[in-house]
């Protein structure tokens, strides 16, 4: 039996960053929606329960804030670790729940490189390989090594079918 080491390669620091500047936008809409669904059940007359929950969720969203822009990029980055060899795709992350996934080279449907406004300002491209039953994404990669990655999978994936 033979044993599959564990995934070390690491995801981009700027990732970080990225998530921050996500984060802290996310943030401040639902800041901006409470505050109007605050104003709106004054003006309106709202029952009084209503007001109280908005206000709850106007004091929490600060805390949440918190959480999510300062601590929880450094976290996921931190964790963060995938690994490819010519059997499989390793993909493994989580702090307090641990996933770690294995995909074969032979269950591999697809391989596809995503970039939206913010990580094309940082250069980095987040890697979804797909198989029959789910996708599994490798986040904030380099433009160069996502690129090579992608290609390296599609060459292992498509020689593993053939064989």
């Amino acid at each position: 039996m033979n044993i599959i080491n564990e995934p070390d390669n690491h995801i981009s620091q700027d990732a970080v960053t990225v998530w921050r500047i996500s984060n802290s936008i996310g943030e401040g809409i639902a800041l901006i929606v409470l505050a109007g669904l605050l104003w709106a059940g004054y003006y309106f007359d709202w029952y009084h329960w209503i007001i109280i929950v908005l206000w709850v969720l106007i004091v929490l969203t600060p805390i949440s804030a918190i959480w999510s822009v300062f601590m929880e990029p450094l976290l996921l980055q931190k964790y963060w670790r995938y690994g490819i060899n010519e059997e499989f795709v390793q993909l493994k992350h989580g702090i307090l729940n641990e996933e770690h996934i294995i995909i074969p080279m032979t269950k591999v449907q697809y391989v596809e490189a995503k970039q939206g406004p913010l990580l094309r300002k940082y250069k980095l491209y987040t890697l979804s390989i797909g198989t029959m039953q789910s996708s599994h994404s490798i986040p904030a990669l380099p433009e160069h090594e996502a690129l090579m990655l992608r290609d390296e999978i599609a060459h292992k994936a498509k020689l593993k079918e053939v064989d």
